[in-house]
């Protein structure tokens, strides 16, 4: 039945759209004459159950006389209150109730019987009705105070069932997010955790499925790192990205991991943000979905997706606890990420290839099959040191480059031989790169100089964000290219606690005299550099240069002897 087809069959024009909706079902030609002219000429009723509507709109009355016409008006259109015969040429009794009330669920019916018998009303109060009339005792005023509290009767029980909905739907989520701090406590890996996680939520009756994705290093991709419930492939058969510009990337799960809020889809059928994946959905029965970003300060680990078959079923509190697990989830991976860095040799290495720096060097390298290698950075003030060496060309033919090369400064070797030398090289125009990556957590290990390409390598501690690293270098240089990520061990350690030394209890500059005065050769015998070229290189005075150095002479030494 159409819109249009409502719309008549009430006798209404368009205007009345939005009016008080009545479905009459009665085969009774008189007694369906009688109730409709009760309602039509009353403004009355409109004005008690719709106070907001315009004054003078009256009810839309359709009237149907077979119970099937009667559903087919149901589920064609919004009804507000269901007049009902109970005896129709196609139903009789209360059995016609309990039809119509198990197809309108929510929507309140009030009984019109011809017989005054009251256990007809009791048991049709029982079985679902708000109300009952004995036809030949209507009037208007009744006709219209009945419709009037089924109405604010059935809103009452409606309000009152979704908060008792709620209040046991966030019930059963604090108890999982019970479960999953305790899972938090227990689990050893970062695996394991976002497995017992998405279990967890899976187990749920509420749910139908949960899953955790992270971001792919180097690229928009969302990949699925643990899931459970009724996956049934869904992960397989579509694509998501962070890429706001293309819509894989516009749903709930890209949008969150972008914004850092929770984002919800409260109805697959509707939401315009879910067009990718709507078929794949529905074919599985997700009517409705959460998107929970998993981030903790500036580290973006991934998102937690989950998905229901009812509709609507993420609103209000439960968001807000669903956003306290993501949260407490990035807190956890956080912290073993930390606790694996702490007792592992492992840091991770994010390569990357440059296309526009040091284009000469770039040359040299294909012209000579030489090899350049920085091995070693030390920022200063305002220039970048670089401690390197070169292997295959000439020093005349390295010099001669270097001062070809924009953005590179004085070159000093500290030792020669034939094809081979190393050197110290002033590098200005990387300084603003070095900074960025040392900001954010990273140092750049090497850069190497080979077979035309210009390449180098950022290290980072274990549970560093390595797609942040890899965007703020991108987005400091557009002819970077990322090229790999890999785990490596670091250098055997040693008990001196020298490392610590260096990273917590240097100042830069103290670091930057110690550094470059060791790479720099000033500790070899004899000396590499005297203290007058370490200290021009770093644009400071010789006494300054002196001063930082045997600051951190001694905060290093202490370090060592301190405790014997």
């Amino acid at each position: 039945m159409s819109e249009t087809d409502f719309q008549s069959a009430g006798e209404e024009d368009p205007e009345t759209a939005d009016a008080l909706r009545i479905l009459l079902i009665e085969d009774n030609p008189g007694d369906a004459r009688l109730i409709q002219e009760m309602l039509r000429d009353t403004e009355e009723l409109a004005q008690r159950v719709k106070p907001s509507d315009e004054a003078g709109t009256r009810p839309d009355i359709s009237r149907k006389t077979r119970l099937e016409d009667g559903l087919e008006a149901v589920e064609a259109s919004s009804i507000d209150i269901v007049l009902l015969d109970l005896n129709l040429p196609d139903s009789e009794g209360l059995k016609t109730l309990e039809t119509v009330h198990a197809e309108t669920a929510e929507t309140p019916i009030v009984v019109l019987t011809g017989v005054r018998d009251q256990q007809v009303g009791v048991k049709a109060l029982q079985r679902g009705a708000q109300d009952f009339l004995v036809k030949d005792e209507v009037t208007s005023e009744l006709l219209v105070r009945t419709i009037h509290h089924a109405i604010e009767r059935a809103n009452q029980e409606q309000e009152r069932r979704q908060q008792r909905e709620q209040l046991e739907a966030l019930n059963r989520l604090n108890r999982i997010g019970h479960d999953i701090t305790h899972a938090v406590i227990t689990t050893e890996t970062r695996a394991e955790l976002e497995q017992q996680v998405c279990d967890r939520l899976a187990e749920s009756d509420a749910y139908r499925f949960a899953w955790i994705g992270g971001v792919n290093p180097g690229s928009d991709t969302v990949i699925p790192q643990a899931a459970a419930g009724d996956e049934d492939g869904y992960l397989d058969e579509i694509e998501i990205t962070v890429d706001d510009e293309h819509e894989s990337g516009q749903g709930p799960a890209g949008t969150a991991i972008r914004t850092g809020r929770v984002q919800v889809m409260n109805d697959a059928e509707s939401a315009s943000n879910f067009e990718p994946w709507r078929e794949a959905a529905q074919a599985r029965g997700y009517r409705s979905s959460a998107a929970i970003p998993i981030i903790h300060e500036d580290l973006v680990y991934g998102v937690l997706g989950v998905y229901s078959s009812s509709p609507r079923a993420f609103t209000g509190p439960e968001t807000n606890v669903l956003a306290r697990v993501g949260d407490v989830v990035a807190h956890a991976i956080t912290a073993i990420e930390r606790r694996d860095a702490l007792v592992s040799d492992a840091v991770v290495e994010l390569e990357f290839r440059v296309d526009a720096m040091a284009e000469p060097l770039v040359e040299l390298s294909t012209a000579e099959s030489c090899t350049i290698e920085f091995e070693q950075l030390v920022g200063g003030d305002e220039t970048l040191l670089a401690y390197g060496s070169a292997r295959g060309v000439s020093q005349e033919a390295l010099t001669d480059t270097i001062d070809r090369t924009d953005g590179l400064g004085d070159v000093r070797f500290l030792t020669t031989r034939r094809d081979e030398s190393e050197f110290e090289l002033v590098a200005p125009a990387a300084v603003s790169l070095f900074e960025t990556i040392a900001t954010h957590g990273g140092r750049v290990a090497s850069a190497t100089i080979e077979d035309g390409e210009f390449r180098f390598v950022v290290e980072l501690p274990r549970g560093r964000d390595t797609r942040r690293m890899i965007e703020l270098i991108k987005d400091r240089r557009d002819d970077v290219t990322y090229l790999a990520q890999r785990t490596v061990e670091r250098s055997e350690r040693t008990d001196s606690g020298s490392p610590s030394v260096l990273e917590e209890e240097l100042t830069d500059k103290q670091r930057a005299a110690l550094e470059t005065a060791y790479f720099a050769g000033y500790f070899d015998w004899p000396r590499g550099s005297t203290g007058e070229e370490i200290a021009d290189r770093l644009g400071i005075a010789p006494a300054t240069f002196n001063q930082h150095l045997r600051t951190a002479e001694r905060k290093f030494f202490s370090s060592v002897l301190g405790d014997r």
